[in-house]
């Protein structure tokens, strides 16, 4: 196995400028901190920048995942409702499974990055084990994520967790792995329970 991407973003596409900056501004964050910790690989792999239209979507994104380190999830209530992001989670969790028999892991693989709470709070595939990174205050008006006082912390947080595996994955990768054996799940059920419809008395 060859490690290309230092973390796969996972995250609902949107079409407003809420959901796209937020993702833009993260990606140039994480891009510049994890930049020192790495070799040749890419920082991230990123959808809309690496996939072209003529690509097989599930094979690319079945590859690109085994050859990251790690999995930066931007959870909104879209995300969960949306059966593929639970698809690529679900993905990176048999990742998990297979490396913990390669090294202790320090940390889970999947990092979930908050922009926007359920009403009904947040799932527990976001709220269990292992830490999660909560930018729910952030808003259009922000400053830059990289250079913003209030959440570089959170950053460096998310950047150490990605170095600190990918250190343990080049030391104990087994020879010969091969990604691309590797398939996506089946779309996983409803991370929550979807209430009856209520009709009129």
């Amino acid at each position: 196995m060859t490690i290309r991407h230092g973390c796969f973003f996972s995250y609902a596409h949107g079409q407003h400028t809420y959901m796209s900056k937020f993702k833009d501004d993260l990606i140039d964050a994480l891009k510049c901190y994890l930049e020192p910790h790495f070799d040749n690989e890419d920082e991230l792999f990123v959808d809309s920048e690496q996939l072209g239209g003529g690509d097989d979507l599930d094979e690319k994104i079945a590859r690109a995942l085994c050859e990251s380190v790690c999995m930066v999830a931007i959870y909104t209530p879209k995300y969960e409702a949306h059966g593929y992001t639970r698809r690529e989670f679900a993905a990176m969790q048999l990742i998990e499974r297979e490396r913990k028999q390669w090294y202790s892991l320090p940390s889970h693989l999947i990092i979930p990055v908050i922009l926007t709470r359920h009403p009904g709070g947040l799932p527990p595939q976001i709220a269990g084990p292992g830490m999660y990174v909560d930018f729910s205050r952030y808003t259009l008006a922000s400053r830059d994520l990289k250079a913003n006082p209030e959440f570089i912390p959170d950053i460096e947080k998310i950047v150490h967790r990605i170095a600190e595996h990918y250190h343990c994955l080049k030391r104990s990768t087994p020879p010969g792995h091969d990604c691309s054996r590797f398939v996506l799940p089946e779309i996983p059920p409803e991370w929550r329970a979807i209430p009856p419809p209520h009709f009129p008395r």
